[in-house]
C-alpha cells in the first residue's frame, strides 16, 4: 500500500507492539504527529512538559516493562533536549528508540532554522544512530533500530528523519518484528575453566549487576547461590534481581554499600560477577578490590571483560542462558564455615540510623512497610537515592529504577510517569531530593494532565545533600553553593501544577501521608522536611579500598582519638 513517511513511522511502531510513546511536537515532526492523530486509539501519546522528561519517561517505561521505550522530538532544541535522557539510557543499558525529525534535505548543512546534527551529537551515547534521507528505506531503518535497541546488551538508538521524507510517499509492506535473540559466545574451554574455579573455591561470593535484571536471570542466580552455598551482594542497578529478604543477601556493595558486603568481598577467594561492569563506585581502589579472590566475570558484552578489573576467567553471553548451562554442570557444595562468617559480618555491622527524629531512612522503611515492598520505586540522584537502595526491600526485578551510570539529577519523575504508564497496576513512587526535584518538577504538570496516580516524595533538607556531605567530610565544611534556603514552597508548586500536596514534618505524619496518597488515586506530592546534615553511611572515600568503609560510629571514634 502507498503511505507517506509519517504514516510509515506509525505503522512501524504498531508492528513493534508499541502502545505508548512520550514526546513533544514541533515543526519538523509535524507530519508524524498529524499521522498519529488518526491512530490515537492504538498508540497513546503522553505529552510531557519538556523533551528531557519524554526521554526519561521512555526510559522508565522500558525499565519497568522490559519493552523498548519510545520518545519523539522535533529538530534542533527539541532533539538536543533528549540528549541527557539518551545518555542516561546508554549508561544503564536501557532499550529505547528516540525518533526525531530534521529540516528538509535541501536545508541540511546550511545552519537552517532549528537544524542540528543530532545523529552526530548522540553518536557517543547511542548503540547506533541513523539519519533517514530516503523514504524507501524508512521502514527497514526503524525495524533495525528496534532490533538493535533490544538485542544483546540493550541501549538507545536514534532515528533522525528529514521532514520531506515524512511527507514523501512510497510502497509500504508490513513485516513481523524481529525476535529478540539470546546468544552465548564462550567456548567449552571457557566453561571448563569456570567450573575449575568453583572446585577450588572455599569462600565464593556472588556480585550482581544490572545485567541480572535485564536478562531476567533471577531464578538462575538463586539456583547458583544455593548450589555453591554462597552469599550475594548487588549493585545499585542489580536491585531486585535477588530477594533482599534472603539470608544469603548481604546488601549493596561499593561506596555506600554495607560493611558486610564490602568486607565479605574483600575476604572471598572467588568473586562471581554476574552482569556487572566493575564501576568505580563499586570497586573503589582497583588495586585492592577483591585482592584475595580469583574473579569470574559473566557478561553479554565482550567489551566489559577486563575493562576495569582484570579477571581470571570470563564467559561472554546472555546471562540467563549462561547460568542455565553453568548450573547444570557445577557441583553442589556446602560452605558452612564461610556462610557463618558472612552471617557474623551482617550481625556485627547492621544498617542503622538515628531513629530519634524524622529522617529519610525512616520514610523509606515506612513506605516499604505500607506497600509491602511491592511498589515500583524510582529515584533521582544523591543521598535519597542511596537511602532508597539501602532501606527498601526489593524482592523482584524491574522495581527499582534509578540513574546509576550517568547519575542524572531530575531523572526520577519522568521515569516514574513512564513506569506507571507501563505498569498501571503497580504503586509507583518517585523519591527525590529537593535539589533534584527542582530540575524537572515541571513534569508534575504531565502527571496532572493525564491524572497519572504517581506519588512524588521530596526529601527536603534545603541543601544539596550528597555534595554537602562531601563538603563536610572532605572540604572543611566550606559549603559553596549547596544551601537551598529560599522561599520555594513545593506544596504550592504541586497544587499550582494540578496535583495534591501533603507536608510532613514529624515521624508521626509519615504513615498517614503515604496511606492517604495511595488512597487518593491521583498524582500527589509529599514534602518531607528532614535535617540538613543527615548523612549516608556506610561510606568509602573516593579512590579508597572498599574495606575502608566507615560509618558515623567510626567517625566519632576517630574524633575522640
Amino acid at each position: 500500500m502507498q503511505l507517506t513517511g509519517a504514516e510509515i513511522v506509525i505503522e512501524c511502531l504498531k508492528e513493534q507492539g508499541v502502545d505508548t510513546v512520550f514526546g513533544y511536537p514541533g515543526g519538523s515532526i509535524l507530519n508524524v504527529y498529524d499521522a498519529l492523530y488518526n491512530h490515537q486509539d492504538e498508540i497513546f501519546h503522553v505529552l510531557t512538559s519538556h523533551e528531557q522528561g519524554a526521554a526519561h519517561a521512555a526510559d522508565g517505561y522500558a525499565r519497568a516493562t522490559g519493552k523498548v521505550g519510545v520518545c519523539l522530538a522535533t529538530s534542533g532544541p527539541g532533539a538536543t533536549n533528549l540528549v541527557t535522557g539518551i545518555a542516561t539510557a546508554y549508561m544503564d543499558s536501557v532499550p529505547m528508540v528516540a525518533i526525531t525529525c530534521n529540516v528538509t534535505l535541501p536545508l541540511l548543512g546550511k545552519d537552517s532554522f532549528q537544524e542540528v546534527d543530532i545523529a552526530g551529537v548522540t553518536m557517543p551515547i547511542t548503540k547506533h544512530g541513523y539519519i533517514v534521507k530516503d523514504v524507501t528505506i524508512l521502514a527497514d531503518t526503524l525495524r533495525k533500530a528496534f532490533a538493535i535497541a533490544k538485542n544483546g546488551r540493550p541501549g538507545p538508538v536514534l532515528v533522525d528523519i528529514t521532514k520531506d521524507v515524512t511527507g514523501a510517499v512510497c510502497e509500504y509492506t508490513p513485516a513481523e518484528p524481529e525476535k529478540t535473540e539470546r546468544k552465548v559466545s564462550y567456548t567449552p574451554q571457557d566453561m571448563e575453566a569456570a567450573l575449575a574455579l568453583f572446585k577450588e573455591a572455599k569462600h565464593p561470593f556472588i556480585y550482581l549487576g544490572g545485567g541480572a535484571v535485564i536478562s531476567g536471570a533471577s531464578e538462575e542466580v538463586k539456583e547458583l547461590a544455593e548450589k555453591i552455598d554462597a552469599p550475594v551482594c548487588d549493585t545499585l542497578m542489580g536491585k531486585g534481581a535477588f530477594d533482599s529478604y534472603s539470608p544469603r543477601y548481604t546488601g549493596m556493595i561499593g561506596m555506600h554499600g554495607t560493611k558486610a558486603s564490602n568486607y565479605g568481598v574483600s575476604q572471598c577467594d572467588l568473586l562471581i560477577a554476574l552482569g556487572a561492569r566493575f564501576s568505580d563506585r563499586v570497586i573503589g581502589n582497583p588495586a585492592s578490590f577483591a585482592k584475595n579472590a580469583k574473579i569470574l566475570q559473566i557478561d553479554v558484552d565482550a567489551a566489559e571483560i577486563n575493562k576495569n578489573i582484570h579477571v581470571d576467567v570470563s564467559l561472554v553471553g546472555d546471562l540467563k542462558l549462561t547460568l542455565q548451562e553453568l548450573n547444570s554442570k557445577v557441583e553442589p557444595r556446602e560452605n558452612r564455615e564461610w556462610m557463618n562468617t558472612v552471617r557474623e559480618l551482617k550481625e556485627k555491622y547492621p544498617m542503622t540510623y538515628d531513629k530519634s527524629e524524622l529522617s529519610c531512612p525512616y520514610i523509606i522503611e515506612e513506605l516499604d512497610r505500607i506497600t509491602k515492598g511491592d511498589a515500583i520505586i524510582t529515584t533521582d540522584v544523591g543521598q535519597h537515592q542511596m537511602w532508597a537502595a539501602q532501606y527498601y526491600h526489593y524482592t523482584k526485578p524491574r522495581t527499582f529504577l534509578s540513574s546509576g551510570g550517568l547519575g542524572t539529577m531530575g531523572y526520577g519523575l519522568g521515569a516514574c510517569i513512564g513506569a506507571k504508564m507501563g505498569r498501571p497496576e503497580k504503586i509507583c513512587v518517585n523519591i527525590a531530593g529537593d535539589g533534584c526535584f527542582r530540575m524537572n518538577m515541571n513534569e508534575l504538570a504531565t502527571a496532572s494532565r493525564y491524572q497519572i496516580p504517581i506519588i512524588q516524595i521530596v526529601i527536603n533538607n534545603h541543601v544539596l545533600g550528597m555534595v554537602r556531605q562531601w563538603q563536610t567530610l572532605f572540604y572543611g565544611k566550606r559549603y559553596s553553593q549547596t544551601v537551598l534556603e529560599d522561599a520555594v514552597d513545593f506544596c504550592k508548586v504541586a497544587e499550582g501544577l494540578g496535583c495534591a500536596a501533603i507536608r510532613v514534618t514529624s515521624k508521626e505524619e509519615v504513615a498517614p501521608a503515604i496511606e492517604k496518597a495511595i488512597a487518593m488515586g491521583k498524582p500527589v506530592l509529599i514534602d518531607c522536611i528532614i535535617p540538613k546534615d543527615d548523612k549516608v553511611f556506610p561510606m568509602v572515600p573516593a579512590g579508597a579500598s572498599i574495606s575502608d568503609a566507615f560509618d558515623a560510629g567510626d567517625l566519632e571514634k576517630k574524633e575522640q582519638n
